[in-house]
């Protein structure tokens, strides 16, 4: 299905198709599309546990003969470690097939989402370069402003003339408080 037609929903339920395939394969053992969907499906969800014994429970013949079914481990091995650079690097360093690709894509968005969410949660005030490597995005997009509507506020580069070599981040829900050493703290005023 194209990337633009699935939804949450129906990556439910495809989800549960898939799992519902690997219970009544002949044999126990499902096809490796199958594996492929359903590993990468967990991904989408977050759901890291089900993913690990999955990837346990493959028989080692179908890992090996798989190259896609690696590289979606791959990610999952990123996700595992928080590795946020790691995470979309992996994903855009395979060429996904059809039936992987919208679920990739949505895994990256999903990614990127869950980082900002982090980014504006965890830190008081952080540099453009890791800002970006967080959200998967180029320094120049990054400072652009390309945060996500659910956040509410735009992201743009607050550059101190104490320290002209740093910029950092700020937003329209945060006020910049200078600190020693010409950095800028930030803080939430929605906390």
């Amino acid at each position: 299905m194209p990337a633009a037609v699935m939804t949450s929903e129906n990556y439910d339920k495809l989800l549960e198709q898939c799992e519902v395939q690997e219970l009544e394969a002949p044999g126990g053992v499902a096809t490796p599309q199958v594996y492929a969907q359903l590993l990468a499906l967990y991904l989408l969800h977050n759901d890291m546990n089900n993913a690990r014994y999955l990837w346990k429970r493959i028989p080692q013949a179908i890992k090996t003969a798989n190259p896609e079914l690696i590289a979606i481990w791959a990610v999952g091995q990123r996700i595992w470690q928080r590795d946020f650079p790691g995470i979309y690097s992996s994903i855009a360093a395979h060429q996904w097939s059809e039936s992987i690709q919208p679920v990739m894509e949505a895994l990256r968005e999903s990614t990127r989402r869950r980082a900002f969410v982090l980014v504006a949660q965890a830190y008081t005030s952080i540099t453009a370069e890791d800002f970006a490597a967080f959200v998967g995005h180029s320094v120049d997009e990054a400072v652009r402003g390309r945060s996500p509507p659910f956040l509410g506020c735009v992201c743009t580069v607050q550059s101190t003339s104490a320290c002209p070599h740093r910029t950092f981040l700020t937003s329209g829900r945060f006020i910049k408080t200078p600190i020693c050493f010409g950095l800028h703290l930030i803080t939430c005023l929605n906390q």
